[in-house]
C-alpha cells in the first residue's frame, strides 16, 4: 500500500488543478443535459412530485404552470452551464455560476424531508429510501461539488485581485510598462 501511495503522490495526474477542472467540466455537462430535458413534456410531468413538494420551489406551478415551470428550469440550468463554463477563464462568472448551482441543489435537497412516502415503511422507514428519494440523494454530492467550485473561484478571484493590488503598490514593471504603453497610445 505504501508503494501505491508513493506512486500516486509522484503522479502528474494528481498534481495541479485537474480535479478542479474535471469538477467544473462535469457540472457544465450536467447542467447542459438537465436543461435539455426540461423542454420535453415527459420531463415536465416527471417534475410534478418534486416541485409540488419542494419548500423552496413549490411556488413555480402557481406562477408559471407545469410546462412553463419546466422551461424556466431549463433556461436557468443552461444559464448556470454557461456561467460555469465561462468560469474557466473568468472567476467572477464562475462565482455566479457556482452560487446559482449551490442554490439549485439546496432547492432540490430540501425536497427530501417533504417527499411523501420517501422512506420504506415496510423496512422501518428511515434510512430505507424508496420512491423519489434515491434520485434526490445525488444532489447532496452535486451540492458539495458546487460549494467546492464556489470556494475555489472565490479564493482564486481574491488571490488575483490581491496580486494586482501588490503590483500597483510595489511598482511592478508589468504595471509600469502597461502604463507607459497606454500613455504613448493616448499621445500618438
Amino acid at each position: 500500500m505504501n508503494s501505491l501511495i508513493k506512486i500516486l503522490a509522484k503522479s502528474r495526474l494528481l498534481k495541479g488543478d485537474l480535479d478542479y477542472h474535471l469538477m467544473r467540466a462535469s457540472m457544465v455537462l450536467i447542467f447542459l443535459l438537465f436543461g435539455c430535458q426540461k423542454w420535453f413534456e415527459y420531463e415536465a410531468q416527471m417534475l410534478i412530485p418534486y416541485i409540488s413538494n419542494g419548500p423552496l420551489i413549490f411556488w413555480m406551478y402557481p406562477v408559471f404552470g407545469i410546462r412553463a415551470a419546466s422551461w424556466f428550469l431549463g433556461v436557468s440550468e443552461w444559464l448556470l452551464a454557461a456561467l460555469l463554463f465561462f468560469g474557466f477563464w473568468n472567476k467572477k462568472l464562475g462565482i455566479l455560476g457556482a452560487l446559482g448551482s449551490c442554490f439549485s441543489f439546496i432547492a432540490t435537497v430540501t425536497i427530501i424531508p417533504f417527499m411523501p412516502d420517501g422512506w420504506a415503511a415496510s423496512a422501518g422507514g428511515f434510512p430505507a429510501m424508496t420512491g423519489n428519494i434515491p434520485f434526490l440523494m445525488k444532489d447532496v454530492v452535486l451540492l458539495t461539488v458546487s460549494f467546492y467550485l464556489l470556494k475555489q473561484d472565490v479564493v482564486r478571484a481574491s488571490r488575483s485581485a490581491a496580486e494586482r493590488h501588490e503590483w500597483r503598490e510595489v511598482g511592478d514593471p508589468r504595471v509600469r510598462a502597461a502604463g507607459e504603453v497606454a500613455a504613448r497610445a493616448s499621445h500618438g
